[in-house]
């Protein structure tokens, strides 16, 4: 019976530490919510170049995903820059992701992204800045294009299929806004 009782702790405690494991993967898994002082908005699917170039929705992203990706990013990336009390809209008009689709190349192909100089990314949007008192700080649209994206080392993030769309959202918002960082 003594026997018997050193069995069931050993296993309750078994069962415990790996619940506590799983608990603790799950928090850190887990996608930590986006800040909320940045508001990033989509023109709508059928009007971005991205969506009426892939007709067929070729690739493994649609196009909910790589928005929610792309907004998510933006916002994170946005929040480590702005001043606190800033607020960030930022309205994407076009896009087109790096890389294309050459599904004539042959069989099985079709779903692969290719990337040459040929398809670079470009984004174009409209921000507004706000200052925390909500006048507008500055207002613009950007047109933002990376035709040597292949040419420069690679992004840190190496195995993410929007490392080039990010990096291109990274280096302008550092460009345009990080002086309104070091300024405010």
């Amino acid at each position: 019976m003594k026997r018997l009782r050193q069995i069931n702790l050993a296993k309750r405690a078994r069962l415990s530490a790996m619940l506590l494991a799983f608990a603790a993967v799950a928090a850190f898994a887990a996608p930590s919510k986006p800040p909320s002082r940045i508001e990033v908005s989509w023109a709508p699917a059928e009007q971005l170049a991205e969506v009426k170039n892939n007709q067929f929705n070729r690739g493994w992203l649609r196009t909910d995903d790589w928005e929610q990706r792309l907004g998510d990013h933006l916002r994170k990336s946005a929040d480590r820059i702005l001043p606190p009390g800033q607020q960030l809209q930022v309205h994407v008009n076009d896009i087109s992701l790096a890389g294309s689709f050459e599904p004539w190349h042959q069989p099985g192909t079709q779903d692969i992204r290719i990337l040459k100089d040929i398809y670079p990314p470009w984004l174009n949007l409209h921000y507004t800045l706000l200052a925390a008192d909500g006048s507008t700080i500055r207002e613009g649209d950007a047109k933002l294009r990376d035709g040597s994206y292949l040419q420069r080392d690679p992004p840190g993030y190496a195995t993410d299929p929007l490392r080039f769309d990010k990096r291109m959202i990274d280096e302008w918002l550092s460009r345009e806004f990080k002086a309104a960082k070091q300024s405010g």
